[in-house]
């Protein structure tokens, strides 16, 4: 047999998302692993969605997207946290949260560029920086708080730092950003090239009054940052993928440069759809009680199981300490847990690179009231 090349992501493996769902699957188990939710999303969104594919909009859209799009997205942006954007040269439709990460880190990390992101972290950032040769340094967070000490952040920093990569809210941590995080970050970036790249596509879900304080709030971060946000996330509709990157003009021209020739446009009908069903603010406006609802209904019904609840500021995801059950690692714990208790969930050390286990697990709590009913049910008898 012919000796091939190894790929340039030969240690990458299936992602723990994907591995957990198919257990759950094998196994029949509630599937609260992957973050997703099993419930419709809005019928006028979807008759929408409908109505443009008759009356023919069905071929490609523009590279950066459909302007009626990208203007209800500059319209939202600047009613929710007071900042502009152009519409048409600062906004870029993207198919997907993941693919506008994608795309960012693609246009601007160069060979031995050095990029800090925050741990737990989502799983794409770390393989995307190294594809294109960039070089990753970390900050883990821990439980129980998973706060963050920005002077051994501003350690990290060297002339060699080309981007910072933030997630907030934090997935799978729950964690919301503070004032005080803000403030810390400008101070390290300030009088640098430093790039920064913020994920927010849980923007819509913080809970108990928080407030998402999103990085182009602040001018001395938003002229250095590409913002990133999603669809999918906001109305239910994770298998449209489509999100879109917001970024000051100089850094959008570069970021397109790479999104024509990665997927060039996006999904038309689906676009004029979503520009149609933004022009009522109160169809995202909702999310932060509609999410506080389910997660305090999942909070509350494991209040009287020997897991330990971690906070959860945002997103809709909740994080269990287990230590006063098992002695197992997260990986095996969250097997067993599939397999024997039929619910599935995902290990919090598959989001750090050495795979640091404390014994917590990942539970998605955006399902269906019967869904969550039956997890708990499960977990009770724990």
């Amino acid at each position: 047999m012919i000796q091939l090349p190894l790929s340039k992501l030969s240690n990458v493996g299936t992602t723990i998302f994907s591995q957990m769902t198919q257990l759950a699957n094998e196994n029949e188990a509630i599937n609260l692993s992957q973050g997703f939710p099993d419930f419709m999303p809005d019928s006028e969104l979807l008759d929408h969605v409908n109505y443009f594919i008759k009356k023919g909009f069905n071929q490609y859209a523009p590279m950066a997207g459909m302007m009626v799009l990208k203007e209800q997205i500059a319209e939202k942006i600047e009613n929710s946290h007071q900042a502009a954007y152009h519409p048409d040269t600062e906004i870029t439709v993207t198919a997907g949260g993941t693919q506008a990460i994608f795309t960012a880190i693609a246009g601007f990390i160069k060979k031995d560029d050095e990029v800090i992101i925050f741990e737990p972290a989502y799983d794409c950032y770390e393989p995307t920086v190294e594809l294109f040769g960039g070089i990753v340094k970390r900050f883990e967070m821990k439980a129980p708080d998973y706060e963050i000490d920005w002077n051994i952040v501003k350690s990290l920093v060297s002339d060699k730092t080309k981007m910072i990569i933030i997630n907030n809210p934090n997935n799978p941590a729950g964690k919301v950003l503070k004032e005080n995080d803000m403030e810390e970050l400008i101070k390290i970036v300030k009088g640098t090239s430093i790039l920064i790249l913020s994920d927010e596509v849980y923007e819509n879900i913080v809970f108990d009054g928080r407030r998402h304080l999103s990085i182009c709030r602040y001018p001395e971060l938003k002229e250095r940052s590409l913002l990133v946000a999603s669809f999918g996330k906001l109305f239910h509709v994770t298998g449209w993928k489509i999100g879109y990157c917001a970024a000051p003009e100089n850094l959008t021209y570069e970021f397109r440069k790479v999104h024509q020739f990665n997927v060039f446009s996006v999904n038309t009908p689906m676009q004029l759809a979503l520009a149609e069903y933004m022009k009522n603010p109160d169809h995202y406006n909702y999310l932060n009680s509609f999410f506080q609802e389910k997660r305090d209904f999942l909070r509350q019904g494991l209040s009287n199981t020997s897991f330990e609840l971690l906070d959860c500021e945002g997103t809709y995801f909740q994080a269990l300490k287990y230590d006063k059950i098992s002695d197992k690692s997260d990986l095996d714990f969250a097997r067993e847990l599939t397999i024997s208790h039929k619910v599935a969930s995902v290990p919090f050390s598959s989001f750090y690179k050495n795979k640091l286990n404390e014994n917590v697990i990942r539970l998605c709590f955006a399902k269906k009231q019967e869904t969550l009913e039956r997890a708990i049910e499960n977990l009770s008898k724990i």
